[in-house]
């Protein structure tokens, strides 16, 4: 065996997008529900882990050998995913992504984009996503569904079975999108680049959060204020209300269409002081710097860690409104770059 390609479906309570595959994947209720794979781009076998199955002995020990190369789109998460399925910590070193090759030649970054550029054949991805939404996240408890919070392979099979083969096709997509790329390898320094990333990503980095919680902290108590003093001077009951404040807004001779950065700015130049106030009041009410600070306790990990999104070389920090990730450029010099590896290696033993 030379090669393992895979694909994984999983369930967790913490969600992914907000959270990352580290915090993700350590969730107390975390599990892998099926493991789809292909040997030396061979037939594709799906294991049900979810009804009892287990992974073949010879595919669990080629996961585990440095000499097999494993393949996956976004293989950081079937890394880092089975990692905590299998109890032993996976390095980057034999994983190689089709999803960072793709990027690499300027394609789309999901599997579906990716498949349709090259023309790979990619079936159901709408049912995909929604199967996805059924069986990977948690369910709102309602009285049909007997105030379950999780739904599971006996709750519909019809559904499961159709979970299996989209499973099976998102491994045959992967393969296919890796035989449509043979005639544009990746450079080997550009792969090595990669496992540099994954190891940063996995070393991670140290979170004040204190801080953080404090940050959160002040910003509650300054929009408290900010927003008592609107509801005094416009007397809505949602000063923060787009609809409420346009309306208003008109009332007292100001129309807009728009209450976005840009518009407010424009309308303070000509507004009286009595609706500039307001509109200050808002442009301060809509400041999302602080959404960092809640994106960053999303994702932080035990030991207040936090391990992030980085590429290719240096570490710089920019904070998103949906998730905190740390980014990297090649624009760095040896001692800065020596200066983070001192500060990661603090936390190089969590594994």
């Amino acid at each position: 065996m030379r090669t393992l390609s895979i694909d994984i479906e999983t369930y967790s309570s913490v969600d992914l997008a907000k959270s990352g595959v580290y915090r993700y994947a350590k969730a107390p209720d975390f599990e892998i529900l099926l493991f789809g794979y292909s040997v030396d781009a061979g037939p594709v076998q799906v294991v049900d882990l979810a009804s009892g199955e287990m992974i073949p002995r010879e595919i669990e020990n080629a996961v585990l050998d440095s000499q097999v190369t494993k393949w996956a789109f976004n293989a950081q998460f079937e890394r880092i995913c089975l990692s905590r399925y299998l109890g032993i910590w996976l390095e980057p070193n034999s994983w190689r992504c089709t999803m960072v090759w793709s990027a690499y030649l300027g394609l789309p970054l999901s599997l579906e984009g990716a498949a349709l550029v090259t023309g790979a054949d990619k079936q159901k991805l709408t049912e995909g996503k929604e199967l996805i939404r059924y069986f990977s996240v948690p369910c709102k408890p309602t009285q049909t569904n007997g105030r379950r919070t999780r739904n599971l392979p006996e709750h519909a099979p019809d559904k499961w079975e159709r979970f299996k083969a989209y499973n099976a096709r998102d491994v045959e997509a992967e393969l296919a999108i890796q035989s449509r790329l043979e005639k544009f390898p990746m450079p080997e320094h550009e792969w090595q680049n990669y496992i540099l990333d994954q190891q940063i990503n996995d070393r991670g980095i140290q979170l004040d959060l204190e801080l953080v919680k404090q940050a959160i902290r002040c910003d509650d108590q300054t929009r408290e204020v900010l927003t008592n003093r609107m509801r005094v001077l416009t007397k809505l009951e949602n000063p923060n209300s787009v609809a409420q404040m346009k309306t208003w807004l008109s009332e007292n001779g100001l129309e807009t269409e728009s209450l976005d950065k840009a518009s407010v700015k424009t309308l303070l130049r000509t507004a009286p002081d009595r609706l500039s106030e307001v509109l200050e009041l808002r442009q301060l009410l809509a400041k999302s710097s602080v959404k960092k600070y809640t994106a960053m306790e999303n994702v932080v990990c035990a030991g207040h860690a936090v391990y992030c999104s980085f590429m290719e070389l240096i570490v710089q920090v920019d904070l998103q409104e949906d998730s905190f990730r740390c980014k990297t450029f090649r624009r760095i010099t040896c001692l800065t770059w020596n200066k983070h590896e001192v500060l990661f290696a603090a936390d190089s033993s969590k594994h």
